[in-house]
């Protein structure tokens, strides 16, 4: 006697239904990074905000030191052809 066939279509409607409960489950219960920052204490929210601006101004530095440098007609040629070394 054969076995029965292996019911392959309950099989992935099953999967698809678990996983879309999970997202869901996920994206029910998981708060929005406005919710986190709101749900901060003050206190926390200024040590968020000087990280922030920190990180923009690192940002900012070295965005204005890739500009220059791209700007750089010196930066097109390689640095031991410049015969002012020598």
């Amino acid at each position: 006697m054969a076995a029965p066939p292996f019911p392959w279509g309950r099989f992935f409607l099953s999967t698809a239904g678990i996983l879309g409960v999970g997202y869901v489950l996920m994206k029910a219960t998981t708060p929005t990074p406005e919710q986190t920052y709101a749900a901060m204490s003050p206190d926390l929210r200024k040590k968020v905000d000087a990280n922030r601006a920190a990180r923009l101004a690192r940002e900012n530095a070295t965005q204005q030191q890739a500009t220059a440098q791209l700007n750089d007609p010196d930066a097109q040629k390689p640095i031991w052809a410049d015969s002012s070394r020598s």
